[in-house]
């Protein structure tokens, strides 16, 4: 974008009167200023300067900034701009040159500083405008977790969650408006959410702190339990999909397909790594497709893509991976080529069969392509009669991977 640049200054609920001199001498030199209509209502009036609420839908703000090319702008914000915040936004459209962010201290800060924990031993989760199912992904025994929330609703759906995954004395307290005259607290359990006000402040933060009795329900391990899924006999089994993610490699910031995704596992394991990793599961049966939804937001990873259709048509609007996953249908014509094509430079595909004709094609892939070719034979113990127990073996699964260079 042209000539726009912007100044934006963090403002805590204690307005006017908490903002250093320095950050009021730049609100009052602005030519223009935006924010939010209560960020606005939290500094007095300068003469002569224009004073404009941030357009809405947010989608409308390339359009809107260009109005005020080459003036002299400000934006409010809350606390630090840069945490689920305004500041982020306005960096990514104009580039971190255009944008010069003064932050207050954040309500991330407060929070902790209210509750006692260090930054060391707490994680932090937005749900601003998310499923709140996002937050299984964290839940842990022994885990202290800030959570930014959405609105006053936001409470009664975190105590609900917690309270169906089996975390009944979870500790939970709610910090409104923190830094504010009219800061709020209120102690609790998951046990107490429906006695709690329905006039919750809006602006608040989340404080959860899972005891370290608690069953210890989740884990960060690649190849989790099979049962955790919902499925139809069409799951990647745990010690393959374990095998396929060790080679998948994920990476923070990088894309997964997952072609015949059945019940979602490799994508929803990919997702589990790290919170800033993406997928996208492609399955074109449809009750397949709303089980996937359903695993993906019991396992924390509500952000997974499902995009029903069959490969390798579906794929064709798709952004480029940087890994594909290949559980079945690898044999369809054309969708090897597409796949190695439009695999992002640096990026990994793995591709599993089980059939001859698939075995067929990835022996063939490997001596024209290179890579690595396995053989995955799992056997698992099984009742045989009477008191003896013996080996009962799974299908054997052909891997193919290869790394483009």
């Amino acid at each position: 974008m042209g000539g726009v640049n912007i100044t934006v200054v963090g403002i805590g609920a204690d307005g006017w009167d908490g903002l250093v001199p320095s950050s009021r001498a730049l609100v009052e030199a602005a030519e223009v200023l935006f924010g939010g209509e209560r960020h606005l209502d939290l500094v007095p009036a300068v003469e002569g300067q224009v004073r404009t609420p941030w357009p809405r839908p947010m989608t409308g703000l390339p359009t809107f900034l260009q109005q005020y090319d080459d003036r002299r702008v400000v934006a409010l914000a809350s606390g630090d701009p840069l945490v689920s915040g305004i500041g982020t936004t306005l960096i990514r459209l104009l580039g971190p040159d255009a944008v010069t962010v003064v932050p207050a201290v954040s309500s991330v800060a407060l929070a902790r500083a209210r509750m006692g924990w260090s930054a060391e031993e707490t994680t932090v989760v937005s749900l601003v405008g998310r499923d709140p199912a996002a937050l299984r992904r964290e839940l842990a025994a022994g885990q202290r977790l800030l959570v930014l929330s959405s609105d006053e609703t936001t409470p009664m759906a975190v105590a609900e969650l917690l309270d169906t995954d089996g975390y009944d004395d979870t500790r939970m307290t709610i910090l409104g408006n923190l830094g504010g005259p009219d800061e709020y607290r209120y102690d609790g359990t998951t046990h107490d959410y429906g006695a709690w006000s329905s006039d919750l402040p809006r602006l608040h933060v989340l404080a959860i702190e899972i005891p370290a009795s608690e069953p210890d329900i989740n884990t960060w391990a690649t190849g989790i339990r099979d049962d955790l899924f919902e499925h139809d006999g069409q799951l990647t089994k745990r010690d393959v999909r374990a095998s396929a993610l060790s080679r998948l490699e994920p990476k923070p910031g990088q894309l997964l397909w997952d072609i015949g995704a059945g019940a979602g596992s490799v994508g929803i394991e990919w997702l589990r790594v790290h919170p800033r990793t993406n997928a996208i599961a492609v399955e074109s049966d449809p009750a397949r497709v709303e089980r996937i939804n359903r695993n993906a937001a019991e396992l924390g990873v509500p952000r997974l893509w499902v995009v029903e259709g069959r490969a390798p048509d579906a794929l064709a609007d798709l952004p480029r991976p940087d890994a594909i996953f290949v559980g079945g249908g690898a044999t369809a014509p054309g969708l090897l080529e597409l796949c190695l094509d439009r695999l992002a430079p640096n990026g990994r595909l793995v591709i599993h069969g089980v059939t001859l004709e698939t075995e067929q094609l990835l022996i063939a892939s490997f001596h024209e392509h290179g890579g690595e070719l396995t053989r995955l034979s799992v056997e698992h113990v099984t009742p045989l009669g009477g008191r003896f127990t013996g080996w009962t073996p799974s299908r054997a699964v052909v891997q193919w991977t290869w790394e483009k260079s």
